[in-house]
């Protein structure tokens, strides 16, 4: 939920999420709403001094973490940054209108001091430190700056972020300022250091692949890692003794791996007090679990299938991917996921901007629904019908399609099956688990067809050049291994433009472009719908905001 200098990838869908209720606990009906990210959350809010002092909050994650690095190529997913959230610095908080302010626990001020060239200075809260006591200094933002604008010298980075447009790293006034001066402008500068790990992390690329592989040694953040289970799959944390900020109301957070089958169980058992929802049956039957409420708050997360283009891949011809999207129906998807759930439920149609975000706008014409259309240029492209599978070359234009394990994804991959099937497509659905769905099958291009979900935060531009710019030698998140010249040359422009309405219109000539190489289909934007014990505050349907986890607890 921290304003977060990437994305991140989510195993469970942002299919059916979103049962549309009131969001209290005064047990209205049901009613339905719209997917438009807004001014508002759900998190029933209450000043600290109405909360208990102590508790412990049970969380679910869906994986075991491979890495507890954020930066690093395999922990860029949302279990992790769910983890780290409470424990790691951050340059920028978000409110739930999307508007960005310093979060002043760790800088007392950020400023953009300069454009030409562009320079940030950044002024550390003197009273920040690391949990082991040494103080956060500017050192640190050079060392994480260096790495993450460094892949090419081992560092597996999950994003640059931006980093590969800095220049230089210096020092200011003393140890506690850094200032940042840029080589090209870089328009989402906000995002970058969220979230920050010391100088011992990302000093050299062993240190950053490594040392924080199986723990979080060092961290920054109201809580710190206590205990990791790795036999009952449970991360404990604590209470920070170094933290100088508000003292955080809980006493430990408890992250417990769970397969998604036994989250409803474990919510309806009073197991775990806040987890995300997914799927119709599962929102009302925890909607009507005692003492559960349902908190709802459209959020920038949506799901989506992505093709895999690499070289040599069976899809790796753009035509062939446009002609297979025409035949995939989105809106019969949204429609099986959604109705009862939002408003007119209707596909997302912008791979950059969400619905309600100022920018978005619908540039999926290439892709529209048109199964004709796309049984003739699978004939033009020599894939013919033999039975009911096209062949070409005496290869069969057999897919796999691979998701996680859950009912909704498979829901997905079942009409995407049948559509297929109707122009001589064949579909295998393969179900995997969390743990390792993206560190062994979708990271490794093993897939023709993958079905996940992005979650992004109050700026879009960062999927830009994270998700969409290809380069073969860093592909940070671009899983589909697919791009062009054209498009790497008019992301450097879109997130080169300082003005937020040019960079927002060069943004959708980029979405035109991502939409005509076929590199993925969109599906339905996520609604926003935890199920939260009633008696919590401050914690539930974030939307764009930013948990304070000094604030969350429970009710007096």
């Amino acid at each position: 939920m921290r304003i977060r200098s990437k994305l991140v990838p989510l195993a469970i869908p942002a299919v059916a999420i979103g049962l549309v209720l009131s969001g209290c606990s005064s047990g209205a009906g049901n009613q339905t709403g719209n997917v438009n990210v807004g001014k508002t959350n759900d998190i029933n809010p209450k000043d600290p001094s109405a909360l208990r002092d102590g508790g412990n909050l049970r969380l679910a994650i869906s994986s075991f973490p491979a890495t507890f690095n954020y930066l690093h190529i395999d922990g860029g997913d949302a279990d992790i940054a769910s983890i780290i959230d409470p424990m790691l610095p951050t340059a920028f908080v978000s409110n739930a209108s999307g508007e960005m302010s310093v979060d002043h626990d760790y800088f007392t001020d950020i400023k953009l001091t300069g454009t030409n060239p562009q320079q940030v200075t950044y002024t550390i809260n003197p009273k920040a430190v690391w949990s082991d006591g040494t103080p956060i200094t500017w050192a640190d933002l050079q060392s994480e700056a260096h790495a993450l604008g460094s892949a090419n010298q081992g560092f597996q980075v999950s994003s640059t972020s931006g980093f590969e447009r800095v220049a230089k790293v210096e020092r200011g006034v003393d140890d506690r300022q850094a200032v940042v001066t840029f080589n090209k402008p870089y328009a989402e500068w906000q995002g970058m250091f969220g979230p920050l790990y010391p100088k011992s992390v990302t000093g050299n690329p062993q240190a950053f692949n490594d040392v924080d592989r199986n723990d979080l040694r060092v961290s920054s953040g109201p809580f710190v890692i206590d205990n990791i289970d790795r036999t009952q799959d449970r991360i404990v944390l604590k209470r920070n003794p170094t933290w100088w900020g508000a003292k955080p109301k809980l006493d430990t957070i408890t992250f417990t791996r769970l397969d998604q089958s036994a989250v409803l169980g474990a919510v309806q058992n009073n197991e775990i007090d806040y987890t995300y929802m997914s799927g119709l049956p599962n929102v009302v039957a925890a909607r009507n679990a005692p003492g559960v409420v349902v908190r709802r708050a459209p959020e920038p997360s949506w799901s989506h299938i992505t093709f895999n283009g690499a070289p040599g891949a069976l899809l790796s011809d753009p035509a062939l991917r446009l002609a297979i999207s025409k035949a995939i129906d989105r809106q019969a998807i949204v429609t099986q996921a959604q109705t009862g759930i939002v408003d007119n439920p209707t596909p997302l149609n912008n791979h950059i901007f969400v619905k309600g975000q100022k920018g978005y706008q619908d540039n999926s014409a290439p892709v529209a629904f048109d199964p004709n259309a796309a049984a003739k240029e699978l004939d033009a492209l020599g894939w013919k019908l033999n039975g009911d599978v096209r062949e070409k070359d005496g290869k069969k234009l057999e897919l796999r399609d691979v998701m996680f394990d859950q009912k909704e994804w498979v829901d997905t991959a079942k009409i995407v099956q049948q559509d297929l099937a109707k122009v001589g497509v064949k579909v295998d659905i393969q179900t995997v688990p969390g743990t390792g769905l993206f560190t062994d099958v979708i990271d490794p291009g093993n897939f023709d067809l993958a079905q996940f979900s992005w979650g992004g935060s109050a700026l879009p531009l960062t999927a830009l050049q994270q998700i969409y710019y290809y380069d073969p030698n860093n592909l940070q998140s671009n899983k589909a291994r697919i791009g062009s010249t054209q498009l790497n040359e008019l992301i450097d422009k879109t997130i080169s433009e300082l003005d937020p309405t040019k960079a927002n219109e060069l943004a959708n000539e980029c979405d035109k472009l991502i939409w005509q190489e076929g590199y993925s289909l969109p599906l339905q934007q996520a609604s926003g719908t935890y199920a939260t014990r009633a008696d919590l505050a401050n914690i539930g349907a974030f939307g764009l905001a930013t948990p304070d986890w000094t604030k969350v607890g429970f009710l007096r």
